[in-house]
């Protein structure tokens, strides 16, 4: 947690962006909800308890503060935390614990009252005709909360969010203060660890979990845990792949996507891709140094005043001459890339926000975070996927993830459609079926004439690294 002035200010500014993106008119209220505990089986037997991230960045409070809201009053410029003190059951099985007052007090709130006291207030001033700004609930526990607050079926919850409450909350989080940015220089930190410590304990022979038990000790050890199910495959070619049961077998290519959640919540997401063996073979090499050009030039090329998209895309276009070179695409490069023909090798998009949340504030919606109102979604395949579009401003935190898969069913898909044919040697693609797929992935903060990885160094990228560090 910072300092209680931290949080005070970034709910002043909160009060005054909703009240700009409202016109100044009167009769708003904000309502932000913490989060509950959730149970995994039952009841009594919970995930670790992970606070809601924005009610955690506007107002601090993380540590099991379960059953919580904060609630503004723009009118009168009131700020009061509804929450209950604990009892002797759950001191007995929790230990003393701070009061609401105090963690009000903590973080600059000056007002508290009972949690059961919430659906009156609410509904108070529902009858005074103001105006309640709420997000998008993404927990059910607190869309049944929010439904029998406001007096709405949880189905049209969605409907009576606030984009004014939203784009007030992405203009703030988005962009990195000093504080947030020296925790997520500690997770990434973290996060080397991880990758490092899997990479060169791998051994043929030895299970995937085995690799992953090793990255997850470390994001335990030195922070809060992993900031989202580990990936680790030698399936690389599905990009999220979570089964872990496969044994390290030589020529096999291994995935891994992981990252770290700091103390404080901040999150790092590195992907490195490394053979089994602990040598790449020569069709190995070709293509993964495809993938490491195509992650210095997005680093090259990101700073502020640059669209995310056209970095994105120049990185398709390196990708596209890569893969001409090694004969498995051809035809001019550009209209390659304009029909999407890459597509069929990095169907995905470059990179995505991050901060509190791995997917930075991706419950808010995509189109509030990584486009707004001067760009707009693609809807071609590929393309489309895409999370981050916007211009880059200093202190965004992006990830920088290109890679090359080659998916079995998607190649017979096209081959069979003959979609792209005039770009895409698919007698060549054929052979490469059994490949997997390549991913390189850093953590990169734009800075006020370019960017720079986050972390003290960087993880093993070259050829060369890679197999270095394999060594050990």
């Amino acid at each position: 947690m910072f300092s209680k002035e931290v949080y005070i200010k970034r709910r002043a500014r909160l009060l005054k962006d909703l009240q700009s993106n409202c016109g100044n008119k009167e009769g708003n209220i904000i309502l932000l909800l913490a989060n509950n505990e959730a149970p995994r089986n039952y009841s009594g037997n919970t995930y670790d308890f992970r606070q809601d991230s924005t009610f955690l960045y506007f107002c601090g409070l993380n540590d099991q503060a379960e059953g919580f809201a904060l609630v503004i009053d723009c009118d009168n410029n009131r700020e009061i935390l509804f929450g209950n003190d604990v009892d002797m059951d759950d001191i007995i099985w929790m230990g003393p614990q701070p009061s609401v007052v105090e963690r009000a007090a903590s973080v600059g709130i000056e007002s508290s009252k009972p949690f059961s006291q919430l659906k009156e207030y609410i509904s108070s001033k529902v009858k005074s005709g103001a105006r309640i700004h709420y997000l998008p609930p993404y927990r059910y526990d607190n869309m049944i909360l929010l439904s029998e607050l406001l007096g709405k079926p949880v189905t049209e919850l969605k409907g009576g969010m606030s984009v004014e409450l939203i784009e007030a909350v992405v203009a703030q989080r988005v962009i990195k203060d000093e504080n947030e940015i020296a925790q997520m220089d500690h997770a990434c930190n973290i996060g080397y660890q991880m990758h490092y410590q899997a990479m060169s304990s791998a051994r043929l022979g030895m299970v995937e979990q085995e690799l992953v038990g090793v990255a997850e000790g470390i994001a335990h050890k030195y922070g809060a845990g992993v900031s989202f199910p580990t990936i680790l495959s030698q399936n690389g070619e599905t990009m999220h792949n979570h089964k872990h049961g496969q044994i390290l077998t030589d020529g096999r290519l291994v995935v891994m996507d992981a990252g770290a959640e700091a103390m404080s919540n901040y999150c790092s997401d590195f992907t490195r891709t490394f053979p089994s063996s602990g040598k790449f073979n020569q069709r190995q090499k070709d293509i993964y140094n495809i993938v490491v050009d195509a992650n210095n030039l997005a680093q090259k090329l990101s700073k502020p005043g640059i669209l995310y998209k056209e970095v994105h895309l120049a990185v398709a276009r390196l990708i596209t001459e890569g893969l001409k070179g090694v004969g498995l695409m051809k035809g001019d490069v550009d209209q390659a890339v304009a029909s999407g023909a890459h597509a069929l090798f990095f169907p995905h998009g470059l990179g995505h926000n991050i901060g509190l949340d791995v997917h930075d504030m991706e419950d808010l919606g995509e189109k509030y975070v990584g486009y707004n109102q001067y760009i707009e979604r693609s809807t071609q395949f590929g393309l489309s996927a895409l999370r981050m579009a916007r211009t880059l401003e200093p202190g965004m935190v992006v990830s920088d993830e290109p890679g090359i898969y080659f998916i079995p069913a998607l190649i017979d898909q096209w081959r069979a459609a003959g979609t792209n044919k005039e770009f895409i040697n698919f007698d060549k693609v054929e052979t490469y079926k059994d490949f997997g797929g390549i991913r390189l992935e850093d953590d990169v903060l734009i800075t006020k004439d370019g960017c720079r990885l986050l972390g003290d160094k960087r993880l093993p990228i070259t050829v060369e690294e890679v197999e270095e560090a394999m060594k050990h």
